[in-house]
């Protein structure tokens, strides 16, 4: 647990930090705003930033929004100030911590953070062989390719790997290669040098320096530009990276997991996957059961999940009731334990009873695909040549009868992009696709005269990036 404090070590600030060290965490401390950014550059982000309410949070959070550095913010202030806590709360702090600070309170915010996201809850046999395989290659040095569909956990499966590694205390750097435009994941992966690009303003450190002495995981390998392969797989074999603008190669010392969603094999066979990439990180292969494999596990994540979600909404536990976890065993799970995760927490904040009744689990599945292909359909302009499909009672997928395939796509990609208020990553994952497929489609059809959703305020960010960096 790497730990930057911004402000003054000599006060309750400082004491929080040496609670901290005590419990396990490894402390950096910076005077200044200017001081922690230069630092989170230098050392790949931190695990937790800890800043003095009275510096100016707000800014150093729309800095790290900026640059892409992602750690949660824990405002730090004297007593319980209500009015300091929700200034920094709306600011972008992820939690206010009273000063001086109570070691419980320490401790369980170091415990919350390490677990957030990453409990491996399973019981079903199919999901502890999987684990016992992972167990049996954790201790090596070998690159490990972790397979399945999209939710199903290959990245908390991943950090269980480092935990169980000899890697387990150095740093654990996850990078989602499907999040970062193409033309930025190269600058994210090996950083850059000052002046290396236009916007580049000082050196930056990428997730390969990031990691060395940890682990290094890949997410979504297969969303990567096959040009970009190739430097990664040299980067892989030489264990050197290049920083964007650097005069000299850097030694790295990473141990990689990759993971994917998509079948590789397959991907190399229609040349968007480099075969020798392929190989290297293929030393040993893993693969997460869907949620539909592993029935057994999902009365024991479904209570995970009630108690995580009562807890971070203040709200009573509730057990979920024998009709409600009936019904989750028979759903078909097309969005495996994300999804799980979503329906539980959503049937928290509806239940009002001793538990949680069946009647508050509002679970998703080929109809609302259907409901919304139709709502597509409806909306979009007919063709005036073209007949109008015969209606048959109960099915709205008739009316697309008459209408082409590309269409079709084309109304249902532009109606859940605007139904997600243009936020590309939320649509691109309703649709079951990539976001690079989705962000050329959406290209195509501005390039057509259609009109587009414009994106939100973080797509913007990325987008103004990647024109600065193609300049």
């Amino acid at each position: 647990m790497r730990i930057l404090i911004v402000g003054s070590l000599s006060g309750e600030l400082g004491q929080a930090g040496r609670i901290a060290i005590a419990r396990g965490a490894k402390l950096a401390q910076a005077d200044d705003v200017a001081d922690a950014l230069a630092q989170l550059r230098a050392q790949g982000g931190a695990d937790i930033v800890m800043v003095d309410v009275r510096l100016d949070v707000a800014g150093l959070v729309r800095a790290m929004s900026a640059e892409r550095i992602a750690c949660p913010v824990v405002a730090c202030g004297i007593g319980n100030d209500v009015q300091a806590a929700v200034g920094a709360i709306r600011a972008g702090a992820k939690e206010y911590l009273p000063l001086p600070p109570e070691p419980d309170l320490i401790a369980a915010m170091l415990e919350a953070v390490g677990a957030e996201s990453h409990a491996l809850i399973h019981r079903d046999p199919v999901m502890k062989q999987a684990i016992r395989r992972a167990e049996q290659v954790a201790a090596s040095e070998a690159s490990i390719l972790v397979a399945g569909e999209s939710g199903t956990g290959k990245e908390v499966l991943a950090r269980h790997i480092h935990r169980k590694s000899r890697r387990s205390g150095g740093p654990f750097v996850a990078l989602n290669c499907a999040a970062i435009p193409d033309n930025l994941l190269e600058s994210e992966l090996f950083g850059h040098e000052k002046g290396a690009f236009s916007g580049a303003i000082a050196r930056r450190i990428g997730k390969f320096e990031a990691a060395s002495g940890g682990t290094l995981l890949l997410d979504e390998i297969s969303e990567m530009d096959v040009r970009l392969q190739a430097k990664l797989l040299r980067a892989i074999q030489e264990r050197e990276i290049d920083r964007l603008g650097g005069a000299e190669p850097v030694k790295v010392n990473v141990r990689i997991i990759a993971t994917s969603n998509r079948e590789l094999p397959a991907e190399v066979a229609k040349g968007t996957f480099r075969e020798d990439l392929y190989f290297r990180l293929n030393v040993v292969a893993l693969r997460v059961p869907s949620l539909r494999e592993r029935p057994a596990d999902i009365a024991p994540l479904a209570e995970y999940f009630a108690r995580k979600y009562a807890d971070v909404n203040g709200l009573p536990f509730r057990p979920l009731s024998a009709a409600a976890l009936a019904l989750l065993e028979s759903h078909s799970w097309r969005g495996n334990v994300r999804e799980l995760e979503n329906t539980i927490h959503r049937a928290v904040l509806l239940s009002s009873g001793e538990m949680i009744a069946a009647e508050a689990m509002e679970l998703g599945g080929p109809v609302e695909a259907r409901q919304m292909m139709s709502a597509a359909v409806a909306a979009a302009p007919r063709t005036p040549a073209m007949p109008a499909a015969p209606s048959f009672a109960g099915d709205g997928v008739a009316a697309l009868v008459g209408r082409t395939v590309g269409d079709v796509e084309r109304d249902l990609i532009l109606e859940t992009l605007t139904h997600c208020l243009g936020n590309r990553t939320h649509a691109a994952t309703i649709l079951g696709i990539s976001i690079r497929t989705l962000r050329n489609k959406l290209r195509e059809y501005s390039d057509a005269g259609l009109r587009v959703p414009p994106p939100q305020a973080g797509d913007l960010r990325a987008i103004s990036l990647s024109e600065r960096l193609s300049a």
